[in-house]
């Protein structure tokens, strides 16, 4: 035998460590081992005990000095804060017991089966975590990264019922291979090369992230200021267009003066491009009757698109209520009118979503922008999801804190770059060109 293996006998025959005699024999081992390797279980390695819950009918009981954790405290990772504390008469008369520096933990129950912890202080838990206090002929590292790697093996010993939970027993009689110290070391040490490595990789793949989320607004900051394609001098000027379009139209700055766009492009407000631009109406819902559904916010998909899944439907009965106008079409553009963190969002409205239904309305919190036939809806939401555009809409949101509101007065009033025609098209082919080069690097950062 080695003289490693020598050593490591003589660390199991150190009195109060594991003996081996205590040793499990294994018919069929789980796995090969080196010969300077032995397997044996958990509560041959270490001293565990679980914890308990003084009676919350006893007050006197908590906000001690003791602290005491609960499963939801543990984070894989060292314990630096414990926000509940019980006090010294609690571990008394109750079974929680405290921990000592050092000592691993392990949750027991629910969905947080095999998450782990290390305190950096003397602490109690509660019943639904395991600690092992001492370690015998094991580094402390050196079981947390085991147990790491046993998680899914622990959840599945749970069970799949309403509460799942494993034992103590099961934990203590869990196999483990056990190196020599020495060994354990430097497997600690090459584990957390790894995954310094991997956190470096997802670090960048996060960076790498923001900057494509950066360079499409870039890209949509050049597209509405007259910088992502060429002009053609040979187009129809944005201004004739506008006067032909919609001859009431407010032309608020001509080409001559106006020198943040381009010569052939105008300014004007968004309303003079609508042929529709309102909210949609407070409907009466049906529980039962799924046919007409109704158009909300959470219809907006936070991360892009539409989906009518979560939508609500519409009571039949009030469908004559509903003037034709309202019924969402192709290329509207969809703004969500009400609620912090959401008023402002917008999406490109397509009828590919509505499946067999045989339309959509619009409820109150979502405005609709519907442009004339002659303006492209496609860089009109481009315009309207650019950073500046959504900043103004920001900007200009009226309530409370909790409930902020988009008026309609806003989207009406907001000023819109327009370039000719044939240029907004051209926009939007480069746009689509030049996000879905992006979508492709997000989908492969996302492998």
């Amino acid at each position: 035998m080695s003289n490693s293996f020598f050593t490591f006998q003589q660390h199991l025959s150190i009195p109060h460590l594991i003996k081996t005699s205590d040793t499990p024999h294994y018919e069929n081992v789980p796995f090969e081992i080196p010969g300077n390797w032995v397997w044996t279980t958990l509560g041959n390695i270490g001293i565990w005990q679980s914890g308990g819950t003084p009676s919350r009918s006893n007050k006197s009981y908590y906000g001690g000095n003791i602290p005491w954790l609960k499963t939801g405290d543990l984070n894989d990772g060292l314990i630096i804060n414990i926000p509940e504390s019980i006090t010294e008469e609690a571990v008394a008369n109750s079974s929680a017991k405290i921990n000592p520096t050092g000592s691993v933990l392990m949750a027991m129950y629910g969905a947080t089966i095999g998450k782990l912890g290390i305190l950096t202080f003397p602490a109690t838990t509660n019943q639904a975590c395991c600690a092992c206090i001492e370690y015998y002929a094991i580094t402390q590292y050196y079981l947390f990264y085991f147990l790491l790697s046993h998680r899914d093996i622990f959840i599945a010993k749970g069970g799949g019922g309403a509460q799942p939970n494993i034992s103590k027993e099961i934990i203590v009689n869990t196999a483990i291979p056990l190196p020599p110290l020495p060994e354990q070391e430097r497997i600690i040490i090459e584990i957390e090369r790894w995954f310094a490595f991997i956190d470096e990789i997802e670090q960048s793949k996060t960076d790498l992230q923001f900057i494509v989320k950066k360079t499409k607004s870039k890209i949509l900051d050049l597209a509405i200021h007259g910088k992502l394609v060429p002009q053609d001098p040979n187009d129809e000027p944005a201004s004739e267009l506008l006067k032909r379009i919609n001859p009431k139209a407010e032309i608020t700055c001509d080409n001559a003066q106006y020198r943040k766009i381009p010569k052939n492009w105008c300014a004007c407000k968004l309303v003079d491009i609508c042929s529709f631009l309102s909210r949609g109406k407070s409907p009466k819902y049906s529980e039962e009757d799924k046919t007409y559904p109704v158009f909300a916010q959470k219809c907006n998909l936070k991360d892009g698109g539409v989906s009518l899944e979560q939508a609500k439907f519409l009571d039949p009965s009030t469908i004559n209520k509903w003037n034709e106008v309202y019924k969402l079409q192709t290329g509207d553009i969809l703004v969500n009118s009400t609620g912090t963190g959401t008023a402002g969002r917008t999406r490109l409205f397509n009828t590919n979503c509505l499946g067999n239904y045989p339309f959509v309305v619009p409820d109150s919190h979502v405005s609709v922008v519907r442009v004339l036939k002659s303006i492209c809806p496609q860089y009109v939401y481009a315009y309207i999801s650019s950073d500046s555009i959504q900043q103004y809409m920001e900007e200009n949101l009226a309530g409370s804190t909790n409930q902020k509101e988009l008026y309609i007065g806003v989207l009406e009033n907001m000023h819109i770059f327009l370039p000719p025609l044939a240029e907004q098209y051209r926009i939007v082919a480069k746009i689509e060109k030049l996000f879905s080069s992006l979508d492709n690097i997000q989908k492969a950062l996302e492998v």
